[in-house]
């Protein structure tokens, strides 16, 4: 059977494996990702080719948001990519036909594709891990936006409404302050925990005293559903999607999902409606098939 060969990069490993059009993976191997030197970038990817001889496409999942009209990357976790046309130098480089994916995007078509959102018309897809992401797949194809930035909805201004919380004034990498990237992220738990405790906690170890019906614990995982709760309520309002996938190191608390599953359906514009919510396994098997399907949809585009 035919297969793909790609790659899920992000700001520690590369992984690449060749993949079939019925999702099974072959691994090839993991290696550091070298994010301070292109040269070193591209070399690190086309010692991973070697064998291919400049036959086949190859697709690529990475971390940064990429321009629809202009293929050009911004990687906050891959600085050395950042501002390059990345799939144009890297087909030059490489000898080869390559299509890059927003990770987040890739995500959202591999489990539209091959996970429990496959036969739904419009899929929203979030990363709730160390930030904040998201993808939005109508009728199996990513709504990318003009600039590469649908689905993104984590850089914008976070709120507790309903709990009436003083959220601390961390600033996003973005620029922007109290961004639901930096709070609605287990990195916000933590904030979350410190600001009521001057104490710093992990934030597995948040979850599991949350579970365990500590108090405080309780109390930060409360004001966290009213921040992504609310943002999320108004984004189901505006899209109204059938489903919701949830990936990235928050979705392996299925609790936790389960609550904010709630938190939106009590706040959503028609309530009560559970069930939109499941927590989706994440990791770079599904960036390797969210980058396969990119690539075997691209090159269909272009016969």
């Amino acid at each position: 059977m035919p297969t793909t060969r790609c790659f899920d990069i992000g700001g520690t490993k590369i992984v690449c494996a060749d993949v079939s059009e019925c999702g099974a993976i072959s691994e090839i191997a993991r290696v550091s990702t070298p994010t301070s030197s292109y040269p070193a970038f591209v070399s690190a990817l086309s010692s991973l080719c070697n064998d291919k001889n400049g036959t086949g496409s190859i697709g690529i999942s990475i971390a940064g948001t990429v321009n629809a009209n202009t293929q050009v990357i911004n990687s906050v976790n891959i600085p050395c990519i950042s501002g390059k046309a990345l799939s144009g130098q890297l087909s030059e480089a490489l000898n080869t036909d390559v299509y890059v994916i927003n990770d987040a995007n890739a995500f959202g078509l591999a489990q539209a594709q091959f996970g429990k959102a496959r036969n739904h018309d419009v899929v929203l897809a979030l990363i709730l891990g160390t930030g904040v992401g998201g993808s939005i797949i109508i009728n199996g194809h990513v709504i990318n936006g003009e600039h590469g930035t649908a689905g993104e909805w984590g850089h914008g201004p976070a709120s507790a409404a309903r709990t009436d919380f003083a959220l601390p004034a961390a600033l996003c990498e973005c620029g922007q302050p109290k961004c639901i990237d930096v709070l609605g992220s287990a990195r916000g738990i933590e904030l979350l925990y410190q600001q009521l405790t001057s104490l710093h906690c992990e934030c597995p170890q948040i979850i599991d005293m949350w579970q365990s019906g500590d108090a405080v614990a309780a109390q930060v995982v409360d004001v966290w559903l009213d921040v992504v709760g609310g943002a999320l309520a108004n984004i189901v309002n505006f899209l109204e999607p059938s489903i919701v996938a949830v990936g990235g190191g928050l979705a392996n608390a299925t609790s936790l999902i389960s609550a904010l599953d709630t938190e939106v359906s009590e706040r959503r514009i028609t309530p009560n409606q559970p069930g939109l919510l499941y927590s989706a396994t994440s990791g770079p098997e599904q960036g390797l098939l969210g980058a396969a399907l990119h690539c075997l949809a691209q090159q269909g585009l272009q016969h």
